[in-house]
């Protein structure tokens, strides 16, 4: 069965794609939850459309993302924690930490686009990426100190 895809789905295709599907994949997944519309003349048109405003949408978002990118890249987090010897933090830094600290600095990034590995446990400086959007990707510095 040919489909046209109305959003990006892994491993088959991206929005606007014409795909061959199985019948059952299509009726009983893609089209009950609208992720893709039988291809047919009409359709192609009307996903058409769609498929240009999303671009113009994403355009968009690329713009302003990529201006947040250089003011984040120019932040210096410092995050106070109990240390004992050798460096080891009581605890740790995370992901909710972090974002607190940049909402403290009167930036507005959800902590889900913080990329942290795992949770800070050492003193020092560590540089986190911030991934705005899926082609921008910024890095804030967060300096780690013992609290006195």
């Amino acid at each position: 069965m040919e489909i046209i895809l109305r959003e990006e789905i892994e491993k088959l295709g991206s929005r606007g794609d014409v795909v061959k599907v199985a019948a059952g994949y299509a009726r009983n997944y893609l089209l009950p939850r609208r992720l893709a519309v039988e291809a047919t003349g009409s359709n192609r048109k009307i996903v058409e459309q769609e498929r240009q405003a999303h671009l113009r949408r994403d355009a968009k978002l690329v713009e302003e993302s990529q201006q947040l990118a250089v003011l984040l890249n120019a932040v210096t987090l410092t995050i106070v924690r109990k240390a004992g010897e050798n460096d080891h933090l009581f605890g740790s830094v995370t992901t909710a930490d972090i974002g607190d600290a940049l909402a403290a600095q009167k930036f507005t990034v959800d902590r889900r686009k913080l990329h942290l590995e795992e949770p800070i446990r050492t003193l020092g400086e560590f540089k986190i990426p911030v991934r705005l959007h899926r082609d921008v990707t910024a890095e804030v510095t967060v300096n780690v100190t013992r609290e006195a």
